[in-house]
């Protein structure tokens, strides 16, 4: 049985080419998170408590300000030009592209625009301390470097070409480590951890950039760039799709990406702090899964694109226990070990996050099981269902914010997270496998006897 079980694995095409091309970024991203880790605890190392909150709340507020108007270009480009792909309309592919590339730049401008005429005020009634506001500017500039970053990830997404995506990935995270490490060295400070992130972004962005357009020819055919945008087909439901998922960012904004700004409002930058630190732990759990995210949704696309359902649902089975098995061998290290470690990492200051990692944990391991939730109900055309359910409970997890952070601290911001997870990510897993459910019946109604 289980011979045969392997071998089913072996033959299986579809999850072959998935895990190959997370291959090549989970290789990088086994390098990368022990760097992310190194210069994360060399950070924390470096700086007091509230320092290392305070760097948090700076990176997350110009990095949310972006997310704003961002139309996540990436999932719009893979999902409409990956169709045309498929059906060998590469004309109509390259007016996506194009039409996503100058929109993401646009919009990247007037977010930084944004960050200016915002940072003082977020200095002072987010932030609480005015001297964010140059520093918020200063971190803004990353967004200029990453214009097109969201578009140029989905070209190299569909043309395969996911060890230059491993290698971009690794050398940010190289630069970023070198640089936090020297500044570990000299004593440096808050401004000098700032600056090792931000250089970090710059080499990611103008480098993604550098690669897809490079690589756009050999995707799209020769003369790209002078297919004109009213070339473009759709553009109803290119726009709903990207107002769509533009609205879902904000709601993830808002409700899940913001917890640090969050903790810091109702509580202290101490205790944002303790958060920061229990999320960048969870940034480990997570890492090894997050490469299947870019590399199963042009799969999961192009089987919903070519009805082969059977094939489907093996993938999302399959990756699902391989997250599993990762996550669980991490919760039990992580039990085990964690305690003994943080009563030793700078003298036990961090010590205190650890019922935070332990509540945080529940719910990333189960948005890892299900790292596909979304990406599934994209490719199914049915991208609003995720924005009204992560927004239905994300209102009721930042009323319970209101209402219960100040008086219960860090712990209830975390529970309230993971409970916002295993809500959300559950209803919408039913969701997407009920829809497939129903076209595979529906296909093989239609088939002929």
């Amino acid at each position: 049985m289980t011979k045969r079980w392997l071998q089913q694995w072996r033959e299986d095409r579809l999850l072959r080419t998935v895990v190959r091309n997370s291959s090549y970024l989970f290789s990088s991203n086994t390098i990368s998170m022990g760097l992310a880790s190194l210069q994360g605890l060399l950070a924390a190392a470096l700086l007091n408590v509230g320092d290392y909150g305070l760097l948090g709340m700076i990176i997350a507020y110009a990095s949310n300000v972006n997310r704003l108007l961002s139309f996540r270009m990436n999932e719009l480009v893979v999902k409409f030009a990956g169709q045309y792909l498929a059906e060998e309309q590469k004309e109509r592919a390259a007016a996506v592209i194009k039409a996503a590339g100058m929109s993401e730049a646009f919009t990247s401008l007037v977010a930084y625009g944004l960050l200016i005429l915002t940072a003082q005020l977020a200095a002072v009634y987010i932030i609480k301390d005015e001297r964010a506001a140059p520093w918020i500017i200063l971190y803004g500039l990353a967004l200029l470097a990453n214009l097109v970053t969201e578009t140029s990830s989905a070209i190299l997404q569909l043309g395969g070409h996911f060890r230059t995506l491993a290698a971009l990935n690794l050398s940010q995270n190289l630069l970023t480590a070198g640089w936090i490490g020297t500044v570990f060295l000299l004593r440096g400070g808050l401004f000098d951890v700032l600056m090792a992130y931000l250089a970090g972004k710059f080499i990611y962005g103008l480098g993604l950039m550098i690669a897809a357009l490079y690589w756009m020819r050999p995707l799209v055919g020769q003369g790209w760039w002078r297919i004109p945008l009213s070339s473009l087909s759709g553009k109803k439901e290119l726009a709903k799709f990207a107002i769509s998922t533009n609205l879902s960012q904000t709601v993830n904004m808002l409700i899940r990406d913001n917890e640090v700004l969050w903790v810091g409002f109702f509580l202290s930058p101490v205790e944002a702090g303790y958060y920061k630190f229990g999320l960048a732990i969870m940034n480990v759990i997570v890492l090894p899964i997050s490469p299947f995210i870019q590399t199963t949704f042009p799969e999961i696309n192009r089987a919903v694109t070519l009805r082969i359902w059977d094939r489907l649902r093996s993938l999302l089975r399959r990756t699902s226990l391989i997250a599993a098995a990762w996550s669980g061998l991490a919760g039990l290290g992580m039990l085990i070990a964690g305690p003994y470690l943080l009563s030793f990492f700078k003298d036990g200051a961090y010590l205190p996050a650890f019922p935070v990692i332990l509540v945080l944990f529940a719910g990333f391991s189960f948005a890892n099981l299900f790292y596909w939730n979304r990406p599934l109900l994209l490719a199914l055309g049915n991208p609003n269902f995720p924005l009204v359910v992560t927004f239905s409970v994300g209102i009721l997890k930042t009323v319970l914010m209101f209402l219960l952070v100040r008086q219960f601290g860090v712990i209830m911001q975390a529970l309230l997270m993971s409970g916002y997870f295993i809500v959300s990510i559950g209803i919408i897993v039913i969701k997407g496998l009920r829809q497939v459910y129903h076209l595979q019946k529906t296909s093989e109604q239609v088939q002929p006897a």
